[in-house]
């Protein structure tokens, strides 16, 4: 009985660890900063790989201090540092081309095209559909399926 206990302390710490790298392992980001530098490690000693913009989506892959390493809608990797990043409220066309539509729906008046890439303001969803706002203000939906990030 007294080897009971330990193993079953262990199994449970175990499943928290694995728990809580769910939650941070789905968790999405928005760059903040009008620019953040994407680097090749959690440091600013690391390689500038790229600069994102304000907006950017990225999903957390894991921490370092406080540094984050992401993966964007493109499955590339790389470390931000956390104080550049936000609640997520943001998303990336990933279609090549998405309508933007006034209802959520497929036969909704189209109002434009988005084309992949594109960052876009999430204001809203419903069912599959998410109200989106472009960076010059207009205002539509988009099927949920074409667009990614938190």
């Amino acid at each position: 009985m007294s080897f009971a206990f330990p193993i079953v302390l262990r199994i449970f710490v175990a499943v928290l660890a694995l728990q809580s790298f769910g939650a941070w392992a789905q968790q999405y980001v928005s760059i903040t900063a009008r620019e953040a530098n994407m680097r090749s490690g959690p440091g600013t000693q690391h390689a500038v790989q790229w600069s994102l913009s304000r907006g950017y989506p990225l999903q957390v892959v894991a921490r370092r201090g406080e540094w984050l390493q992401v993966r964007d809608f493109e499955r590339d990797t790389g470390w931000v540092h956390r104080s550049l990043t936000g609640k997520a409220t943001h998303k990336v066309v990933r279609a090549s081309v998405a309508n933007l539509r006034a209802q959520p729906r497929t036969g909704g008046k189209l109002l434009g095209k988005i084309e992949r890439g594109e960052i876009v303001q999430r204001l809203a969803r419903r069912g599959d559909w998410v109200q989106v706002q472009r960076e010059g203000g207009q205002r539509g939906w988009v099927a949920g399926r074409l667009l990614w990030g938190g």
